[in-house]
């Protein structure tokens, strides 16, 4: 009985030994190709890190916005200060995040350096290939190419280089106190915001044409729709964060404008340095009022300036800025930083339920945030739909394909059991293929692209049938070519004993029994397992000469004991590779691998040896009684038991194989 084996559908691409040289030394589809196991790997963690940077770029721009919290009002002295402890910590996390693009940068560099060699050798060896004037046009139109596509790299480096500076880092721990220390108490706000925008808005542009280069490299990014559906939200919640810092920083530059307007009012006794705080950079150990001027303490107990700029924003013309009353000259670095977020999306969603004063920048951050709001919601909803209709579509066909079976059963009448037996199969379909029509995708595609993606995937499995182990690349790639995925659902009925065998069978996933029954009705089984196969009647068929047009007859009935997937190669294919590479099945290798691994030719070779086992055991018995003298000859000698296994080898082996005919 043949033994079943297990194989693992991944295993490794190893070499082929063949014993008959091929007649065609035409590269293999992996020389095309030109990478092995190595350069897989380095690719592989090269698209690992991309993910990774990509992530990182996101999370960058989640924390350049949060430089624009440092800015706050003090409630007690009604001046302007930054919050050192909170800049430090942003401080630190893009020092984090600057490492990351530090390392891309330096990984861009080192595979720039790699690749100019080779590109030198290219421009070295391009006039030696150009044999006809139109590859010189050829040549020359790459060479023309060549700078452009140069430049379009130096300009990417040095977009690289340029979102690593550290201009909020400067503009916060610099140039920020020295304004607020000579009084500009309101232009570092502007300062604040210009230089948060010439920072971040090259990092969008870069965060965005990486995105799109993967997307370019690969079509996808992560490989799941969800993972797409992720990054749409995430950029979503970017936009609402920056949007929402934006309005914190512009309602402390109203904030601050309103304290200067009172403290005009009040004489002249308060002069413009008195909104800015002793301590410019606060790490929360500020001096009491003992220790302050007498302008200041007199500037900090007036209640009116109080009442009008930080109590109620309805005591001034805040407009869009109103919810910032509560926030500018509140201690909660939490609270300072939810709200606005919460504010941005809320504006986004919403479009904007904005009152407006007459000033322009207020006026100019409206129609920005209300018109990026409209595009931000119109695509995110976009994206949505794309994203729930290919995840419920093939589900939705799956139930329109089910429900137009289920009428034609039922307008057919079929029995209850062939109804079971249609729904378990188009279950196992789409839990194998997912909705995906394999073949029609292939068979659309160029032939050598097709050729090259059905070895990819068939090589492996092919390797696993030991009949094949000892053929050579061009009859593996013929094969691969053509080769069916097949599914069975569990107890289906594959073929028949005596029924015209019209396909080989190579099993990948799955249990098959092949059972013949015996004329005096008892049954012969066995198991084959993956990496078995069946049809072996084929091989004798496409090698017997003169050739029969008649397929051969089944020798054992095949029926799945689970749910089996498995390579077909109809009886047409077979007798096309077996003609075009006879030479390869005239081996002796392959001829002993195909009959060692035929269920048939394996039942009846147990068979013989265990007849020849007992008529030697019987001739020795007879030899040892040599007082007896036996009827007839020591070579016609035969017991019940031998008599038997006679009768069952010729039961069992009928048809036996054709010795002459097989290989």
């Amino acid at each position: 009985m043949p033994s079943s084996s297990s194989a693992s559908a991944s295993a490794d691409l190893s070499a082929p030994t063949s014993s008959a040289a091929s007649p065609s030394s035409s590269p293999r589809p992996w020389e095309r190709r030109g990478g092995g196991g190595g350069d897989n790997k380095r690719r592989a963690a090269a698209w690992e890190w991309e993910r990774a940077y990509l992530l990182a770029c996101a999370a960058g721009l989640m924390v350049d916005p949060l430089f624009l919290y440092a800015a706050c009002v003090s409630g007690p002295l009604m001046c302007v200060f930054l919050d050192a402890w909170f800049a430090a910590a942003v401080t630190a996390l893009r020092c984090a995040v600057d490492a990351a693009h530090a390392w891309n940068l330096v990984l861009r560099l080192r595979d720039a350096c790699a690749a100019a060699p080779m590109r030198r050798e290219d421009e070295e060896e391009a006039p030696a290939r150009q044999p006809t004037d139109c590859g010189g046009a050829a040549v020359s139109a790459a060479r023309a190419m060549r700078p452009s596509s140069s430049n379009s790299n130096k300009r990417s480096l040095l977009l690289d280089v340029f979102v690593i500076l550290p201009v909020m880092q400067v503009v916060v721990w610099v140039a920020a106190p020295a304004m607020i220390r000579a009084g500009s108490t309101t232009s570092v706000m502007t300062v604040l915001l210009a230089s948060f925008l010439f920072e971040y808005l090259p990092k969008i542009y870069h965060s965005v044409r990486f995105l799109r280069r993967m997307q370019n490299v690969s079509g996808h990014v992560f490989g799941t729709i969800w993972w797409g559906l992720a990054l749409n939200l995430m950029a979503y919640f970017v936009a609402a964060h920056a949007v929402g810092a934006c309005w914190y920083l512009l309602g402390a530059q109203r904030a601050t404008k309103c304290l200067n307007e009172q403290c005009a009012q009040a004489g002249p006794g308060c002069a413009p340095w008195t909104l800015a705080c002793p301590e410019p950079l606060y790490y929360g150990a500020g001096a009491a009022h003992h220790g302050l001027g007498a302008d200041r303490v007199t500037w900090a107990g007036n209640a009116t300036a109080r009442d009008t700029c930080l109590d109620s924003g309805d005591n001034y013309e805040y407009g869009a800025y109103k919810w910032t009353v509560m926030l500018v000259a509140n201690p909660s670095r939490v609270e300072r930083v939810l709200l606005p977020i919460f504010w941005g999306l809320m504006t986004l969603s919403t479009f904007g339920n904005l009152e407006s004063t007459t000033e322009w920048l207020e006026i100019v951050f409206n129609i920005v945030t209300i018109t990026g709001g409209l595009i931000l919601v119109t695509m995110l909803i976009g994206n949505i739909k794309v994203f729930l209709n290919a995840t419920t579509s093939k589900k939705q066909a799956m139930h329109t394909r089910l429900r137009a079976v289920e009428l034609w059963m039922k307008r057919k009448r079929l029995p209850p059991g062939f109804r079971h037996r249609v729904r378990q199969y188009e279950r196992q379909r789409w839990a194998a293929t997912r909705g995906a029509d394999e073949t029609r995708i292939v068979r659309d595609l160029p032939e050598g692209l097709r050729r090259d993606i059905k070895y990819h995937l068939c090589l492996d499995l092919v390797r696993q049938v030991p009949l094949f182990q000892h053929m050579d690349d061009l009859v593996l790639e013929n094969i691969c070519d053509r080769v069916k995925s097949l599914i069975f659902p569990k107890g289906e009925v594959i073929v028949r004993e005596g029924d015209p065998v019209q396909r080989m069978l190579f099993i990948v996933r799955g249990h098959l029994q092949s059972s013949q029954v015996l004329r005096n009705g008892a049954e012969s089984c066995c198991m084959l397992g993956p990496g078995n196969f069946s049809g072996d009647e084929l091989l004798s068929w496409c090698l017997r000469r003169p050739f029969l047009e008649r397929l051969p007859p089944a020798s054992s009935t095949l029926t799945t004991l689970e749910s089996t997937e498995a390579f077909g190669l109809d009886a047409a294919d077979v007798k096309y590779v077996t003609q075009h590479f006879r030479y390869t099945f005239t081996n002796e290798k392959v001829r002993r691998s195909a009959r060692y691994y035929s269920p048939g030719w394996r039942t009846w070779a147990a068979v013989a040896v265990q007849l020849t086992w007992r008529r030697y055991k019987h001739r020795k018995t007879l030899a040892s009684l040599s007082f007896i003298r036996p009827r007839r000859p020591l070579s016609r000698c035969s017991s019940l038991g031998e008599e038997k296994l006679r009768l069952y080898t010729a039961i069992l082996t009928s048809p036996k194989p054709n010795q002459d005919d097989l290989l």
